[in-house]
């Protein structure tokens, strides 16, 4: 009975500040922090851009699209917010599912969706963009 390990007050306090088993919680949180503020302005901008992209013109939107000052703040638009919306769904998954094997296999589908839709995103954005300077 003497050498039972009780839990540590200082083990919840860790947990409590992000230092717990993960060790990351201080982290991750501030990375959604620092990803809404970056998404701020870019949201505004391209709220300002709201009629190029509604357009049913389909020239007109690959026209707008084709320039570096849309094409470069859009490419960090995608990064920004689907790196944030990843973020948001970990913490879901992580909240919510029970039982590891389902929770690893949630959290890596989790990177793995974010990451292959920013890339065909960004694809999409360079495509517009190469085969607009060639024309």
């Amino acid at each position: 009975m003497l050498h039972e390990k009780q839990p540590s007050i200082f083990t919840h306090i860790h947990k409590a500040r992000g230092k717990g088993a993960a060790k990351d919680g201080v982290h991750h949180w501030w990375m959604q922090r620092v990803s809404a503020v970056l998404l701020l302005p870019l949201c505004v901008y391209f709220a300002c851009q709201a009629r190029h992209i509604a357009t049913p013109d389909y020239g007109h939107f690959t026209h707008w699209l084709g320039r570096p000052s849309i094409a470069v703040p859009g490419i960090l638009f995608i990064i920004a917010a689907f790196y944030h919306a990843s973020l948001g769904v970990q913490v879901i998954i992580e909240d919510y599912v029970h039982g590891e094997g389902k929770k690893i296999f949630l959290l890596l589908l989790n990177k793995l969706s974010f990451f292959c839709l920013g890339i065909a995103c960004i694809y999409a954005i360079a495509f517009v963009n190469f085969a607009h300077m060639h024309h």
